[in-house]
């Protein structure tokens, strides 16, 4: 009888970002557990103010809802998985390998979570446009994409995999337009 060939979801020694995909409202119990079992994690929060009937109280919440980041190789595939609020790893449309996710979107997404610009996530297929970096103010160092959106300039900031951009406003002087594209 022959043995069936398992094949690694995730090569042993190498460690990469991917994105977990969490319950709903679950993202800081997940960025707790992993963080408990010693599993590198990254959950970017904007803060917001929110308006009660008689208050107001600024929270932070997630950037990108439902989703944590997690840098791991094989070994700690199982231990992310089996943490309570995990569904699953976001992976290739064409298979079941887990995407991951290139470490300067990361960056991006930590550069975006020091501002207090609103950031909206949008999950529109955007026509890609000139690239460009933020070269002052603190989004400094932010790589993207810039549209013109109803007469103001917003830079997008795209997270392959997940089908999600990022919207910030950002005043035209800290533009940097970039020749290659």
């Amino acid at each position: 009888m022959k043995s069936k060939r398992v094949k690694k979801l995730i090569p042993d020694n190498e460690r990469k970002w991917y994105a977990v995909y969490t319950r709903s409202r679950f993202e800081k119990k997940v960025n707790e557990k992993l963080f408990e079992k010693d599993v590198e994690v990254l959950l970017p929060l904007q803060k917001i103010v929110r308006q009660w009937s008689d208050r107001k109280k600024t929270v932070e919440i997630p950037l990108i809802r439902s989703y944590v980041f997690v840098k791991i190789n094989f070994n700690d595939y199982l231990r992310v998985l089996d943490t309570h609020g995990v569904v699953k790893f976001v992976t290739y449309i064409c298979n079941s390998n887990p995407a991951p996710i290139p470490e300067e979107q990361l960056n991006n997404l930590i550069i975006l979570t020091r501002t207090d610009n609103d950031i909206k996530t949008t999950n529109e297929k955007l026509n890609p446009g000139d690239k460009i970096e933020i070269t002052s103010g603190v989004l400094n160092g932010l790589k993207g994409e810039l549209i013109e959106y109803h007469g103001n300039k917003k830079v997008v900031v795209k997270i392959n995999h997940l089908n999600t951009s990022l919207l910030v406003t950002v005043p035209s002087f800290q533009i940097c337009y970039k020749s290659d594209k």
